[in-house]
């Protein structure tokens, strides 16, 4: 039998299509396997950790077959409770496979202590950054007779006279006493000695 007439007759194209059929079935068979094995079109949304301890992290994320892992903790929010979750790594809504890690930070249980800058005799826009810098925050602002017009003549924190150097708590209010350009000569060493006498006196109880 010629190549033509094999490749015409009924038993090349009954084999040939037994070909093609067994080629689709395993095709098939392997995409299905393929799509187990890779959970594709089974992708769980990360959910939303923001405020959880550590506790209900773990609680929430072994419902949805997720993992996590605590990086460390940051510096303390007062928005947010002790302890809770403040950044997460995927964000809510993410999709992701399971078993995947879900990375988190957490509050610290308190404002650090730091210490006070030393802003005397500089200026109202250098003071301000400063303080910022460090995590405190703009208090009251007092003017009073002194030729250097904006600029620090003292630092004050809950009522009285603070030090270059003392500790108090980040997000704490500085008070600033500045002057106001408007002095004499005379008034002006009045009010530095008047500043230096409130300094040495004893706080009160």
């Amino acid at each position: 039998m010629s190549l033509r007439k094999y490749l015409t007759s009924r038993v090349f194209l009954t084999q040939f299509l037994i070909a093609v059929s067994i080629i689709a079935v395993l095709g098939y068979l392997f995409m299905h396997w393929l799509t187990f094995t890779t959970n594709h079109g089974n992708e769980i949304t990360v959910p939303d950790l923001s405020k959880l301890t550590e506790e209900q992290v773990e609680e929430k994320l072994d419902e949805l077959d997720l993992t996590y892992v605590l990086l460390d903790s940051l510096d303390y929010r007062s928005d947010y409770p002790k302890y809770s979750v403040v950044q997460q790594d995927p964000l809510p809504g993410a999709k992701v496979k399971e078993g995947r890690k879900v990375y988190i930070k957490i509050n610290s249980s308190g404002f650090s202590s730091v210490k006070v800058p030393d802003l005397i005799e500089k200026t109202y826009r250098e003071a301000v950054p400063t303080l910022k810098a460090l995590g405190l925050e703009e208090g009251t602002i007092t003017y009073i007779p002194n030729l250097g017009k904006d600029m620090v003549l003292d630092m004050r924190y809950k009522g009285r006279s603070i030090k270059a150097g003392e500790k108090v708590l980040k997000s704490s209010k500085i008070d600033l006493v500045l002057g106001d350009g408007k002095a004499s000569y005379e008034e002006d060493i009045a009010n530095d000695s008047i500043i230096n006498t409130s300094e040495e006196l004893p706080d009160e109880q």
